[in-house]
């Protein structure tokens, strides 16, 4: 699932090509026709994201509601665009550019009460300007549940995934399995800073990289790293191989529905 970079560079993206435009929108697979029935040829006038939820306006106050969920693809390109495949929900196309929305969990067209239910059952995001750390740091201090399972609850933080709740507590020295309420404030800040750091790195480059300067394949002479994902990574999908720092191997153990990443001597308990 894409984490909450990947949304705020789809919300720059979408603004880039298609904002003060009144685009084509259509949907090939049928599944959202009747929305974009309404909205063909309407401006669209805001894009926005909030963790893992992305928002198109059109006009005033119709949104387009976005979530990709496991296997939402969304792809640009430039004009003309070509015939569109039977998977695609939503097509924009202008004269200058078209983009498809394959798969998602959510598209829907929602008023502007329905676009705010959904940011008030979400945590605050480390890229918005509204955000608020103290708002996570409450729920943070008074739960017990782990502060790796705490950091992927959206509720709690949203856009924070798997590699970005694996590297940043990495990064910090923190046991995975440390209570929430063991976190201090101070550590609940360096957290915030450096997530709003490196997502905001990760909008930029459209990829994650956690490794500071010193840990770079060039500096420390070592293969960069190949893999899917891409990215330079101290942990995340690295079980058994060395740690950049200490040479212990990395492990591995699922914890909140996913794959967890740590190295058991830069992260004691």
């Amino acid at each position: 699932m894409p984490e909450g970079h990947t949304i705020h560079r789809l919300a720059h993206d979408y603004a880039t090509r298609f904002s003060g435009t009144a685009p084509r929108v259509t949907s090939p697979q049928g599944k959202f026709s009747d929305a974009a029935d309404l909205l063909d040829g309407a401006v669209l006038t805001a894009t926005e994201a909030h963790g893992k939820h992305l928002f198109l306006r059109f006009r005033d106050a119709d949104w387009v509601h976005i979530h990709l969920g496991l296997f939402g693809k969304v792809g640009f390109g430039d004009a003309p665009a070509p015939p569109p495949a039977d998977t695609v929900r939503l097509r924009l196309a202008n004269d200058t550019s078209y983009v498809d929305l394959r798969g998602p969990t959510t598209c829907a067209l929602i008023t502007d009460t329905e676009k705010q239910a959904v940011h008030d059952r979400l945590g605050p995001d480390p890229l918005r300007a509204d955000a608020r750390p103290e708002t996570a740091y409450r729920r943070i201090s008074r739960s017990r549940s782990t502060i790796a399972a705490l950091l992927m609850d959206q509720k709690v933080v949203a856009g924070v995934g798997n590699v970005y709740r694996a590297e940043i507590l990495f990064r910090h020295g923190i046991d995975p399995y440390r209570t929430g309420r063991d976190i201090t404030p101070s550590e609940w800040d360096v957290i915030w800073a450096d997530l709003a750091t490196l997502m905001r790195e990760g909008v930029r480059h459209n990829r994650i990289d956690t490794v500071r300067p010193e840990h770079t394949p060039e500096a420390m002479g070592r293969p960069p790293r190949v893999d899917d994902h891409g990215g330079e990574v101290y942990v995340y999908r690295r079980a058994t191989q060395p740690c950049h720092i200490c040479g212990d191997g990395i492990r591995t153990a699922g914890l909140a529905a996913r794959n967890l990443f740590w190295c058991p001597t830069c992260q004691k308990r």
